[in-house]
């Protein structure tokens, strides 16, 4: 290449796409049209480069480099060399969920119609659930962030705090887009359940919620998320608002869910972390109908929640088995401050944090019959809290491990108290 003054004006004349076989030339176009747009070659590097960083994200191609050729006197060609992803891949790997893990298994047909399709088939297999399904992703040509996923599955979970096994089978279809600084979400499904005990010691409460059930829901996902990182943010903040309206469009449960999360991180003196978090949701039945608790999925309590007591052990229950709640709130602060006499940055011992904690909350349910104010006083009675301290250990950008030490407070009849030390690992903690 003959040398160019960063700054001189050049006129990109032509791109090129080496290395194609079944990817249609239009999709491509969207990407790297900015290419043409750019001035001086200082500017040409870097719209090569996110025009690169763009044809990655499509996750058709293993590998992408770039090639910034003259043409004649100022005009210059930018090959892109191609490598495209195998049409049938397969995957292996472990999900850590909260306080649970999974092995996945997965086959992956990439860019099945040549424009960044996907087809996945998934068998996953943990500790308290098992599923399989196939889902086929297709993005926008020209807007990656608007995508249509069609997905169909059947999964069967344990849930040993209610003595419960639920088997689903069903099917979705969902719509993201971004909207201003938001990812937004629709999605409509139908949901066959079967609920059954899972122990011969389940109360009359659970046993008369078994059997099967049908349910067709519309629901909205609206996400706003600044944060610097999902595990343990430094920085930013998180907004999750979700609504599910089921029984408009058929089926046999009739509800009116909503529920948000909220997280606030700002970063102190010496490299400590103060975080804020509020979690809330609210149930509604739909006429005569009484919601089922396979809809009642508002629980609390467990290292990932409220410290200091047992996994979902807050709140309704019948002879020992938790039965969810229709209404709930949930608020931590956290200060996460660097491990003592460590000075090396960027290390192994930087994965660990002090973790100080106060955590509060409350679950019930309500009587729709009574006004906004008597909602509120129950929800304000009866408040579980806690505060410790621990170790935080981050797992990359997998998953989080937390070893606290924990005092519970506001006990009430029936909660499970975890006092003492306390072990959890997840991806999201209140």
């Amino acid at each position: 290449m003959s040398y160019i003054s960063l700054c001189v004006q050049v006129v990109v004349q032509r791109v090129h796409v080496d290395g194609l076989d079944r990817t249609k030339d239009d999709l491509l176009t969207y990407e790297i049209k900015e290419v043409f747009r750019a001035r001086n070659l200082i500017d040409v590097m870097k719209k090569s480069h996110e025009a690169r960083q763009k044809l990655l994200r499509l996750g058709i191609f293993r590998k992408v480099n770039v090639v910034i050729d003259t043409s004649r006197g100022l005009t210059l060609d930018v090959t892109f060399q191609v490598t495209e992803l195998r049409r049938v891949t397969g995957s292996y790997n472990t999900v850590v969920g909260n306080n649970e893990g999974s092995m996945v298994l997965g086959l992956k047909l990439p860019n099945l119609l040549g424009r960044a399709e996907r087809m996945c088939l998934q068998f996953s297999f943990g500790t308290k659930e098992t599923s399989y399904g196939v889902s086929l992703f297709k993005p926008q040509p020209g807007n990656f962030e608007r995508s249509i996923t069609l997905n169909a599955y059947k999964v069967t979970g344990q849930f040993p705090w209610s003595s419960l096994r639920e088997t689903d089978r069903g099917a979705s279809a969902e719509l993201t887009f971004p909207l201003w600084r938001t990812s937004q979400s629709l999605r409509y499904e139908a949901v066959w359940r079967e609920l059954s005990c899972l122990a011969r010691t389940a109360s009359f409460a659970v046993r008369e919620e078994t059997g099967h059930s049908l349910k067709s829901s519309l629901s909205h996902s609206m996400v706003i998320d600044s944060r610097n990182s999902t595990i343990l943010p430094r920085s930013g903040g998180l907004l999750r608002v979700h609504q599910e309206l089921a029984g408009y469009t058929g089926g046999d449960a009739s509800f009116l869910k909503e529920d948000f999360e909220l997280q606030l991180n700002k970063t102190l003196l010496w490299d400590s972390v103060l975080s804020l978090s509020l979690w809330g949701g609210l149930l509604l039945p739909i006429g005569d109908t009484p919601t089922s608790i396979a809809d009642r999925w508002f629980y609390l309590g467990g290292p990932t929640s409220v410290r200091g007591f047992s996994m979902y052990s807050l709140g309704p229950q019948s002879e020992g088995d938790y039965l969810g709640g229709g209404a709930y709130w949930a608020g931590g602060v956290h200060l996460f401050s660097p491990l003592p006499f460590t000075r090396r940055q960027g290390g192994f011992m930087d994965l660990f944090r002090t973790h100080f904690f106060l955590n509060a909350g409350n679950l019930c349910n309500l009587d729709y019959g009574e006004g906004p104010g008597a909602h509120l006083q129950r929800l304000a009675e009866c408040v579980r809290w806690s505060y410790g301290l621990g170790l935080v250990m981050r797992l990359g950008n997998i998953a989080r491990l937390e070893l606290n030490y924990c005092i519970p407070m506001g006990v009430q009849s029936g909660d499970r108290i975890c006092d003492g030390v306390q072990f959890g690992a997840g991806i999201r903690f209140l």
